[in-house]
């Protein structure tokens, strides 16, 4: 606020100088050329050898001679000297114009005093006409507003200085109830909300977007806190588990079966292993941004792969008849599929189906203008199924149905959200319904289709 002030001084303080050197300019300008005026008239008369005697002249405040090339004085006005000349003959110049200042007692006027000369006469009988014009009044005019300005610049600084106070404070009013706002909230545990201001101005629309932001990172730090509770009790289980197979076969060391001990340690640092390593893949995509349209993919050769690693019965595979061809990074995708393909293996009483189509044109189209083409693969298995309640429920982390608590034969619950957060950064989505029949459970995946008239090079060759 001082800076500005200060600034605001600087500015008026050279504006009032600029204004005051200007104003002289101009009124000397102007005397100037009225005294040039006069001059030219009489030099006229000079010209033609019609001087009168006495000169006549407007205002009490000029005076006129004439004077040839010795100085001595031709034709004067009433009010001018016949004897001295206005200006001492060695500073005329004869054949140029000239603007000279004299002391005011020499011209008898009110000083400063201006006098201007003008070339007159013919070449046998050069003259020259002097004008002497009294700048009293210019001093007069620039004096008073001077005297205006130091009066009133202080005042115009004053006010403004207070305007400005004013201004800034009621701008600034709530920038600080923010600032306290957001002071609040570091003091204190748990969620928070800044002020919003009435006015729909940049302030209020700051104070949304930062409660917005407040809003995710408490959501976040929630989430984080679930996580690393759910987590912990994660990794704790095969850790007990693996401690107390140690202990008791320390225990017991001569009537331990150490080829089911290790047998089932190895189980439990597998399934850590596969925890950890969940762990840090969903930290991995919680932390990079979708990677869109990395490159294409043909399902039905990806398809074909993830099938080939089960026996036939009970995966069993549908391919199209021609090339599906979607976006995506094919080690992501084949992650996807080898999870669903993994879980209907799991819970499957017969058989599996993986299979794709291309959804036609119109259905997609009839979703609404700039709808995109997709695909639609699936994952069908005649398990138990999952009841219609829980089918979104199981794509939180750590969620397991309680048929799927069992240590070896459930996960930890990572699966499905590994899935879902992987669909999402191929641009595509998963659903779960019924499968066909009385029993089971259908996965369905949305993913992207290429736009008619690509025909890439396959990422990936069927085996």
């Amino acid at each position: 606020m001082a800076i500005g002030v200060f600034g605001l001084t600087v500015g008026l303080a050279l504006g009032g100088v600029v204004l005051l050197g200007a104003l002289g300019f101009v009124l000397q300008r102007t005397v100037d050329t009225e005294a040039f005026r006069t001059a030219d008239a009489v030099a006229l008369l000079a010209a033609e050898d019609a001087l009168p005697d006495p000169l006549p002249v407007a205002g009490g405040q000029v005076r006129v001679q004439v004077v040839d090339a010795q100085g001595r004085i031709r034709a004067a006005s009433i009010d001018a000297d016949r004897l001295v000349p206005m200006v001492r003959p060695e500073r005329l110049d004869r054949d140029h114009r000239q603007r000279l200042e004299v002391p005011a007692e020499r011209v008898g006027l009110a000083g400063p005093v201006r006098v201007v000369t003008v070339p007159a006469g013919t070449a046998a009988d050069p003259l020259t006409v002097l004008v002497a014009r009294s700048m009293a009044d210019v001093r007069h005019s620039t004096h008073v507003v001077r005297a205006i300005l130091l009066v009133a610049f202080p005042l115009l600084v004053a006010v403004l200085a207070g305007v400005a106070w004013r201004v800034v404070g009621a701008t600034l009013r709530p920038v600080e109830a923010l600032r306290r706002g957001a002071e609040e909230i570091t003091g204190r545990a748990g969620a928070g909300r800044l002020p919003v201001p009435a006015s729909a101005d940049e302030i209020h629309r700051l104070a949304v977007t930062l409660n917005g932001m407040l809003d995710r990172l408490e959501s976040a730090r929630l989430r984080q806190r679930a996580f690393v509770s759910d987590a912990a009790h994660e990794l704790r289980s095969p850790l007990t588990n693996i401690r107390t197979e140690l202990e008791v076969a320390q225990r017991l060391a001569d009537r331990t079966d150490w080829t089911a001990v290790t047998a089932n340690l190895l189980a439990d640092t597998d399934r850590l292993s596969r925890l950890v390593d969940d762990l840090l893949l969903l930290a991995r995509l919680d932390e990079t941004p979708p990677a869109r349209g990395t490159g294409p993919v043909e399902l039905g050769a990806l398809l074909a792969e993830v099938a080939a690693r089960y026996p036939s019965p009970p995966v069993r595979l549908a391919l199209p008849l021609g090339p599906l061809w979607t976006t995506g990074n094919v080690d992501e995708l084949r992650r996807v599929l080898a999870n669903l393909v993994d879980n209907a293996v799991r819970h499957a009483y017969g058989s599996v189906v993986l299979a794709a189509e291309a959804v036609p044109a119109a259905v997609w189209r009839s979703i609404g203008p700039g709808a995109a083409a997709f695909h639609l693969v699936t994952v069908t298995d005649d398990g138990p199924g999952i009841p219609a309640a829980d089918r979104e429920r199981v794509f939180d982390r750590f969620t397991r149905l309680d048929d799927g608590r069992a240590r070896d034969d459930g996960g930890a619950g990572l699966g499905l959200a590994i899935v879902r957060e992987l669909v999402r950064r191929a641009g595509g989505s998963i659903t779960l319904t019924d499968a066909p029949g009385q029993r089971g459970l259908r996965v369905c995946l949305l993913l992207p289709a290429l736009p008619a008239g690509n025909d890439p090079e396959p990422a990936i060759d069927a085996p």
